[in-house]
């Protein structure tokens, strides 16, 4: 009797260990397959009207960490280059105490942004409710999505799924630490299974409010044209 319960427990186990992985292995294979050909580095991503750059933290004296650092560079390089005009810069900003969008405004002037040009979203307290808000809020239809190559992926597919037609750039600045990078990759595989929930079953809604469209159909239109060869 013993043996027969070890062994139903043992196939059990298997059984369910197989399951999970299936579960969360193949959200993340898709992933990773849709976004191949979307993520470029700075000099390769085509351009777009708008640069949204995903919050990564703050410090305890509330500067950018240095992977938040990294994208609001990354952005501004493109905005430079003039591969975009306006950058929108969403993060979390629940507490008084603790705002992402700020910090990034703050270090983005630093780096000689010019403050019109700059779009805050105080509500983008996950990938879903950022690539949501851009499309419903202020109105962005193309993009250049800022963020880490580990992050990529999911942020890709997400704000495709959503109305965002967007590609990726490379915000991957320096080499971070072995073990916040592998952080990084575990946390990316349960986030990106979520995600799939999120946007073929749940579609929730995030924090709305008044849309603030950065740009008019006709001004984005224009842009792609005057970008082309």
């Amino acid at each position: 009797m013993l043996k027969k319960i070890l062994m139903f427990a043992i196939r059990f186990l298997f059984f369910g260990a197989i399951t999970l992985i299936l579960i969360l292995g193949i959200p993340n294979l898709i992933a990773e397959w849709y976004a191949r050909a979307r993520q470029f580095q700075v000099a390769q991503t085509p351009p777009a009207p708008v640069a949204i750059v995903f919050g990564a933290g703050l410090t305890r004296d509330g500067q950018p960490s240095p992977v938040l650092r990294d994208r609001v560079a990354t952005a501004a390089q493109l905005y430079f280059e003039g591969k975009v005009q306006k950058i929108l810069m969403s993060g979390d900003n629940r507490f008084v105490d603790y705002n992402e969008p700020g910090a990034m405004k703050r270090y983005a002037l630093s780096l000689g942004v010019p403050e019109e040009d700059i779009v805050l979203d105080y509500a983008g307290r996950r990938t879903y409710d950022t690539c949501y808000r851009a499309r419903h809020i202020f109105g962005v239809r193309q993009a250049i999505l800022v963020t880490q190559r580990f992050h990529l992926p999911r942020a890709i597919f997400t704000c495709n799924s959503l109305g965002v037609e967007s590609v990726g750039a490379i915000a991957d600045q320096r080499v971070y630490s072995r073990y916040a990078h592998s952080f990084w990759r575990i946390r990316e595989i349960p986030a990106t299974a979520m995600a799939f929930v999120d946007v073929f079953v749940i579609r929730p809604l995030p924090v709305l409010g008044t849309p603030e469209p950065i740009f008019g159909s006709h001004n984005e239109t224009s842009f792609k044209e005057q970008s082309q060869p």
